[in-house]
């Protein structure tokens, strides 16, 4: 019973650990993020030729009005140029495409990826170009985010994420993918620049030194994630991944359950996936190098998601609160339920810390209330993660 009991124990600390320093690192990084960054004022001293590569899979429900939106930019129209990059578009799509000011570029693959079509993209693109700056087919760049790009390219940065919000709210699911959004922006970009780490990438509203990223691309074949690998390689090679908070993006956001799973498994499979690839490289380059970054970075494809973090904490200390009520002399579990609530308060305190106050409403108090269908349908994902990685998992988006 003894050997039994120590089992039981190793497992509860190696469970505890896990979930107790997934809360203090979410909470530090949110305190960093109540802080108000000091504005340095730039005057770029040049207008860089931006391409603004939007790649689409069977985006016809949206791609026009995308197009015609990311051509309304208070920057020089001969300083940037909007690339659609359409795979398996409808012809009527396509010729529409083709009456606007556009540089339309169509693609076709056996397996459809997001890389491939950046890489065809660029290899048929002019060298011209200093920037690139992607955007996922239903992003709307906000009137002046082109220029931000060029001021924070001005200040020294050759990799720039900017802020991804919320295009819609429409269901419940739209408002906690809103919430969620935000809730990272604030932990792993904005509260990671004020303490001196990279922003993480998010994989749209993102650009990079066109060369850089064309050769480092060419170097990536990934079916999903391929801002994952982008980021990794680029914090092991030493770049800093800059954060503009007031550089806007308005993204989608996904409106029912059975897409917020599948979206979900494709990113929890990607990290997974990078974690095992990077895990001795970012041991290595910490001990070696004292690269922090490239450390945190790999830390954050094998900690908890948001959504499971504050479900499965929630759990653990409703169950130690009943086992210390109910049994109070019970000898199998050594960890109290204070331990358990301090780890579920540091995750709550984090959290209504890094939610902006826009989000204090009846909406949100409300879509709350499927927040329990949402993590559910996330931790199913844990089990359905096989091959979810190997085969391109298609958002719909303007449905």
């Amino acid at each position: 019973m003894n050997i039994i009991y120590l089992i039981i124990h190793i497992f509860e600390y190696v469970v505890y650990s896990y979930f107790a320093l997934a809360s203090i690192y979410v909470l530090i990084f949110a305190i960093g993020s109540i802080f108000k960054k000091k504005q340095i004022l730039v005057t770029a001293s040049r207008l860089r030729k931006v391409a603004v590569l939007i790649p689409g899979y069977k985006e016809d429900n949206v791609i026009v009005e995308v197009a015609e939106k990311a051509l309304i930019q208070n920057y020089p129209t001969e300083k940037f140029d909007v690339v659609i990059i359409a795979d398996s578009f409808q012809p009527e799509t396509i010729a529409n495409l083709k009456k606007l000011p556009i540089k339309l570029i169509e693609v076709s693959f056996d397996k459809s990826t997001k890389s491939k079509a950046l890489n065809k993209a660029m290899s048929i693109l002019t060298t011209d170009y200093e920037i690139a700056l992607i955007l996922d087919a239903d992003n709307v760049m906000a009137p002046d985010f082109v220029s931000k790009i060029n001021d924070a390219f001005d200040a020294g940065f050759t990799v720039v994420q900017g802020h991804r919000v919320a295009k819609n709210t429409n269901t419940s699911f739209a408002v906690l993918d809103a919430v969620s959004e935000e809730l990272n922006n604030s932990i792993f970009r904005k509260g990671h620049r004020m303490l001196g780490l990279s922003s993480a990438l998010i994989g749209s509203g993102m650009a990079f030194d066109y060369a850089q990223f064309k050769q480092r691309m060419t170097e990536i074949h990934a079916i999903g994630g391929f801002d994952k690998e982008l980021e990794l390689t680029l914090l092991r090679d030493g770049y800093t991944i800059e954060y503009l908070n007031d550089a806007l993006v308005y993204d989608e956001k996904v409106q029912k359950v059975e897409v917020f799973e599948n979206q979900r498994k494709r990113w929890l499979s990607a990290q997974f996936i990078y974690f095992g690839r990077f895990f001795f490289s970012g041991v290595k380059h910490l001990l070696l190098n004292g690269n922090i970054d490239f450390f945190d970075k790999v830390y954050q494809m094998v900690s908890p998601p948001r959504v499971l973090l504050l479900g499965i904490t929630t759990i653990i200390t409703a169950f130690y609160m009943f086992i210390q009520i109910a049994f109070p002399e019970n000898e199998i579990l050594s960890i109290s339920s204070e331990c358990w609530f301090s780890v579920f308060g540091s995750v709550v305190v984090a959290f209504l810390l890094s939610i902006p106050s826009k989000f204090y409403n009846k909406q949100t108090f409300k879509a709350l209330l499927t927040l329990p269908k949402a993590f559910i349908s996330m931790f199913l994902s844990l089990f359905k993660l096989k091959g979810a990685n190997k085969k391109f998992i298609h958002t719909q988006h303007g449905a």
